[in-house]
């Protein structure tokens, strides 16, 4: 395999009253799709900015692009952040060329959707049109790693749909990508995903190593609102899908047994756990 682009050992950091990442390790290579998964608190973003270098961890090592995290290696990446990057007082063309100057490169040319936006005002364009904006800024010096934060977060399906296309062609063209998402069907297009609980990483892989054995309870009822709020009373990783209520990591005895406590008829049966079970089970430890 080739050499890492990126590879964090045993990073650490502390906050005066937090340990937002504790002890992870990660690597990313060049054309793969590392996806980091995980609540809002869980440790993502604080792992990406020690990544970057524009935080120094508290112990432990961080390599980028071969050496330690410095403007140089920071040249050579794409990097979205959650807030975007963006100037919205500025036109879109301007804020293009205000970054291809810092990078020494060519203001890229505008796709079709943004050309018509040129010379409009980033705070007067929609987010779908400024993420796609983002995108065309991270990757208008052909950086060799993207650094990718949300970058689909409060858009519509189709407009993610389109982001993730850009995303998986630039893994195919040998760009390593590592990006944190919320969507579990963005998280299935990634070659490889981390599971940050905590500030640790629980697990590792692909699905189906993260599944593991993992069984779930599928909970049948017509009156799911009330053994939704029974189940999750009880402590239990309760997750909705649509109307119907399952349980990951617990005993069909157990749910059975909370919900007869509640008084609640249903049909329980054991099932293969689901990504999203996975993730609610380990929140739960």
């Amino acid at each position: 395999m080739s050499e890492p682009l990126v590879q964090l050992t045993g990073v650490s950091r502390l906050f005066p009253g937090l340990l937002a990442v504790d002890d992870v390790s990660l690597q990313v290579h060049p054309g793969e799709v590392v996806g980091l998964l995980g609540a809002n608190g869980a440790g993502k973003t604080t792992l990406l900015t020690m990544l970057l270098g524009l935080l120094a961890p508290t112990a432990g090592t961080v390599r980028l692009l071969g050496g330690p995290p410095s403007r140089a290696t920071r040249r050579r990446v794409g990097y979205v952040p959650q807030n975007l990057g963006l100037y919205e007082s500025l036109t879109v063309a301007e804020n293009l060329a205000f970054i291809a100057g810092a990078y020494g490169t060519a203001s890229p040319t505008l796709p079709d959707g943004l050309r018509g936006l040129a010379n409009t005002p980033v705070a007067s364009i929609g987010l779908g049109s400024r993420r796609r904006l983002s995108f065309v800024a991270a990757l208008g010096h052909d950086p060799a790693l993207l650094v990718l934060d949300e970058p689909t977060s409060g858009v519509d399906p189709l407009a993610r749909a389109r982001l993730w296309d850009t995303i998986r062609a630039q893994a195919q063209a040998g760009v390593g990508v590592v990006v944190t998402t919320h969507y579990l069907q963005e998280a299935r297009q990634c070659d490889r995903l981390v599971l940050m609980v905590a500030g640790r990483s629980v697990a590792s892989g692909g699905e189906d190593d993260l599944i593991g054995d993992l069984t779930a309870v599928q909970v049948r009822t017509e009156v799911w609102q009330q053994a939704f709020a029974a189940l999750a009373e009880a402590g239990l990783p309760v997750v909705l899908e649509g109307t119907g209520v399952r349980v990951a990591a617990v005993p069909v005895d157990q749910v059975r047994a909370v919900l007869a406590d509640a008084g609640v008829a249903a049909q329980v049966a054991a099932v293969p756990a689901r990504l999203e079970e996975v993730m609610a089970a380990r929140a739960a430890r």
